[in-house]
């Protein structure tokens, strides 16, 4: 169930991309909802995804500890 709970994350994330204000709130949910290790997976979604859309940057700042 987790591991559906990340594709899920992932999914959303890849259709929010073009909306950084929506990416960012779905980035914080994802961080509240997954668990510590699906955590690390998902950031190195994210960054894969900001270097692809610079305009994300921003949502970095959710990533650090």
């Amino acid at each position: 169930m987790a591991r559906a709970m990340l594709e899920y994350t992932k999914t959303i994330l890849n259709k929010v991309s073009f909306d950084t204000t929506l990416f960012c709130k779905e980035v914080q949910k994802a961080l509240e909802r997954l668990l510590p290790y699906e955590i690390e997976e998902i950031k190195i979604f994210i960054q894969s995804i900001v270097q692809q859309n610079p305009e994300l940057n921003q949502c970095l700042i959710y990533l650090k500890p």
